[in-house]
């Protein structure tokens, strides 16, 4: 019985609730049957379970009230809180009975003896450990890793062995210590199956049991733990079954040779396999850089590696050996541990990192880049086999082919088509090789661009099974690996394409996202631009998209960062609805096939062959306009993509005859281009923001220049100066908005020029400033009117305070004044007056 769980003998007058809870769901067994099994679970294990069992539906939140109930009838299994259904499971029976039967070491005792091939036993356990995934059945194969094979073949005990592991980490996936039952005991047994010398001295020793023997027909082991065969499904499945947890406890116990003596006692794919384990169960500490790289690499191996190609070089070659294998080992563990991490995620880091050990490689077998970077030690061919360098090279770009699944990467697919087209000259490629290069193109190319990996336990678990770092020697090569088991990265994928379609149209359509992903341990909340079609980040980190650029309408979409599929196809309620999201093109915008740069669209051709603004100032065009021979009027082109009445009204006033004859050229173009943006972002309430900016300035400029008296009262300024700065809050995103700023931020930036210029360039007013400084009088004589207010504009603009305020100030710097200049301490005592203002004020009261 597992820790936690108590068996109870059902009574008579005793009803669970869990039989309640059914008939009150609605959803009664199809066969009802009286015999039953009833457990009643700890609350907290029960709530600890739920946190990490993502394959079923929850029907009510669970509560803390009461333990929580399990029973299982038929092939039903129905977990309760109270009088409600929590959970509900369906397995089928038939499948298990079968897959029970293709292992003959669960046959009853009575059961004839049944010759059943070995690597129909090892298909049977791998889908086993997928049938129960995560769900720490208690009645799975805890001894099939040390269990002989009675099968046809004793040559492939091994890939019996590794299939046990993988499917006993299955089964576990994740769970690490809270998985029910068998931790201590279990754990230790595994250890025992690697070769742990610490906790295990009598592992050598040691006998095997009954169970674990029975059935051994064509070969005799003795009664010691073979760690040949045991030690890759022992390491595989502790790798998945602490998964994710951090177990410094685990990890400390899978440690990696540090001295010569272990280096001889541990084979070095062994060491491999030791490498990937702790990094997948210390995931968070996975980091793309050279420097994790070297860390992986014991003190030992990494300073024998530097000092074999010196001239002091003291070490034998069976030692170099030794460290040159586990030192090529070390590096392709922790590039498989890169690909699992990064697995679909594109990351720049990953791939750059990748595909440089996999240059560096190559370079060993034979130069072909002069780029590898001189950080790496050379010369290990001399102490290494050529064939364990291609094994490792390939599983390396196996690895950088998953962190770049789907994207069709141009320069890994270039690696890719070296790698497969050499020629015999370097040596005729094994059927494994060939095997890792067409399985790298296709994850390169996955679902057609479509398709690419996720990072979820479920999803690293079937990649390991893929990638398992032992590649066949021929096409019936089952030793290691039953072969079949590499199909199983189909079970890692996930649709994560995007592409959008214009609503009209019902077309594909390029479009620019902006995407947005969480903050997460390696880097910061960031975002990023793709153009579809494209594949977006996992829905574990996604946070927004948005539709940007200037021809499509924006929208923006949410996410919750959740571990759960991108969508449901054919569910019409996901934003995407099965990879599609559907965008509006704005009125007379081009799509990005028919205009890539964006100066062929049918309104900006229209606007600028009507209203001639290239040319509006050549009489030619001018004429043509007006002589409407053949030719579109421009409130009949408005007309075409607006119905706002105002834009129609100003658009036929641009048509009047008189409109040709204005002297202003610059004012009639700024209409024009006013009008253009108006029509092109479909808000005509612009038009009057634009026009009624722009003759402000232009009154206030009159009034400066030719001294007639436009504006008569001083308040028009600061109405000016709070809209202007009411729209660079909206610009720079102080202010929110739906749709953003309303003008354009150059024009912004020239009316502000403007103005300033207009009010220094007169040297009349700088002359009444210096009264108003000194004397605190405003203008009088001649003109007395027009001077003040163009002074009150200009105290106004520049947040001048009073003049007595200015002289206070300037009295009490004086006496702290350091240097010759008080500016730096006038701008403290006023923050808000322009820093040119300042200056006036320090020349003229100095």
């Amino acid at each position: 019985m597992s820790i936690g769980v108590r068996c109870l003998t059902v009574l008579g007058e005793f009803k669970p609730f869990g039989l309640i809870a059914e008939a009150l769901d609605g959803k009664p067994p199809d066969t009802v049957t009286d015999k039953y099994d009833y457990f009643l679970f700890d609350p907290e294990i029960a709530r600890d379970r739920d946190a990490d069992d993502d394959c079923a539906d929850i029907a009510s939140a669970p509560s803390n009230r009461g333990d929580h109930e399990l029973f299982i009838r038929g092939n039903r299994i129905i977990w309760s809180t109270g009088a409600r259904v929590f959970k509900r499971f369906t397995l089928s029976s038939d499948i298990v009975k079968t897959l029970y039967f293709h292992i003959p070491v669960r046959h009853p005792s009575s059961y004839p003896e049944l010759e059943v091939p070995t690597l129909l036993q090892s298909a049977a356990l791998m889908s086993l450990g997928i049938l129960y995934e995560g769900s720490a059945h208690p009645q799975t194969m805890q001894g099939e890793i040390g269990r002989r094979s009675g099968g046809d073949n004793v040559l492939e005990r091994e890939g019996h062995a590794v299939s046990a592991g993988f499917a006993l980490g299955l089964v576990a996936l994740g769970r690490g210590e809270d998985a029910l039952g068998f931790i201590d005991t279990f754990v230790n047994r595994l250890f025992l199956y690697i070769g742990d010398k610490v906790h295990n001295e009598r592992s050598h020793f040691s006998t095997v049991s009954m169970d674990e023997s029975r059935g051994s027909a064509q070969m005799m082991d003795g009664t010691t733990v073979n760690i040949d065969v045991t030690a890759p499904g022992a390491i595989i499945a502790i790798a998945l079954m602490f998964m994710k947890t951090e177990s410094e406890a685990i990890v400390s116990r899978l440690s990696i040779p540090n001295t010569g003596f272990d280096l001889q006692y541990v084979r070095p794919d062994f060491i491999m396999l030791r490498v990937i384990a702790r990094n997948l169960i210390m995931w968070s500490r996975v980091n793309p850089s050279k420097d994790w790289v070297w860390s992986q690499i014991p003190e030992i191996v990494r300073c024998a590696v530097e000092g074999i190609g010196g001239d002091d070089n003291d070490i034998d070659d069976m030692d170099a050996e030794a460290f040159i294998q586990a030192y090529v080992n070390i590096i392709t563990g922790a590039c498989i541990s890169l690909g699992l991490m990064f697995a679909g995620t594109r990351n720049e880091n990953a791939q750059e990192l990748l595909y440089e050990f996999s240059i560096y490689f190559l370079n060993e077998m034979k130069p072909v880049s002069p780029t590898c970077g001189k950080v790496f030690p050379k010369g290990l061919s001399r102490y290494i086999d050529r064939g364990t360098l291609e094994t490792c090279l390939h599983l390396i770009v196996l690895s950088l082919s998953v962190v770049m699944a789907g994207s069709g990467h141009l320069q890994t697919f270039r690696l890719l088509r070296f790698l497969r087209s050499r020629n015999c000259a370097d040596g005729q490629p094994s059927y494994g090789i060939q095997m890792a290069v067409s399985l790298a193109i296709g994850f390169l190319f996955l679902g057609g661009g479509m398709r690419t990996f996720s990072t979820n336990n479920h999803s690293i678990a079937a990649l390991l099974i893929t990638l398992y770092p032992r590649l066949p020697t021929g096409p019936n090569d089952n030793r290691c690996h039953l072969q079949a088991f590499r199909h199983l990265y189909v079970l890692a994928t996930e649709a994560r394409w995007i592409q959008t379609v214009d609503v009209d149209t019902g077309l594909p359509v390029y479009a620019p996202l902006e995407v947005t992903v969480k903050e997460t341990e390696h880097y910061a909340e960031s975002s990023f631009c793709e153009v579809t079609p494209c594949l977006l980040p996992e829905r574990s980190i996604l946070k927004r998209i948005r539709v940007c650029g200037p021809r499509y309408w924006p929208q923006v979409i949410d996410f919750t960062p959740e571990d759960k599929l991108w969508w449901n196809f054919g569910d019409k309620n996901s934003p995407f609805n099965s990879g599609i999201l559907f965008i509006k093109r704005k009125v007379g915008a081009c799509s990005y096939v028919d205009d890539p740069i964006g100066c062929q669209s049918l309104l900006s051709r229209a606007m600028h062959k009507v209203f001639g603004l290239t040319s509006l100032k050549a009489s030619d065009t001018i004429t043509d306009i007006r002589s409407g021979s053949g030719s579109i009027t421009v409130d009949q082109l408005v007309g075409t993509f607006s119905s706002d009445p105002s834009l129609i009204a100003f658009a036929q006033l641009c048509c009047d005859p008189s409109w040709y004859n204005r002297s202003d050229v610059d004012f009639k173009e700024f209409c024009l281009q006013v009008l253009f943006e108006c029509v092109t972002k479909d808000r005509p309430a612009l038009l009057q923001v634009y026009l009624s900016l722009y003759t402000t300035v232009e009154s206030m400029a009159e009034q400066v220049t030719n001294g007639a008296i436009v504006f008569g009262d001083s308040l028009s300024i600061s109405g000016f100066k709070l809209a202007l700065t009411y729209i660079e809050a909206l610009m720079t995103g102080k202010l929110s908005a739906p749709k953003g700023g309303i003008v354009q931020s150059t024009f912004v930036g020239s009316l502000r020029k403007q103005v300033e210029e207009l009010l220094n360039c007169s040297q009349e007013l700088k002359d009444d400033f210096h009264n108003y400084l000194k004397l605190g009088k405003w203008p009088d004589g001649e003109s007395q009117d027009k001077r003040s207010i163009l002074l009150s504009w200009f105290l106004q603009w520049f947040d001048v305070p009073s003049s007595s305020a200015i002289r206070t100030a300037a009295d009490r710097v004086k006496h702290k004044l350091m240097s010759s200049s008080s500016v730096p301490l006038l701008r403290l005592f006023f923050p808000r007056t322009h820093i040119h203002v300042i200056s006036e004020i320090d020349r003229c009261l100095s």
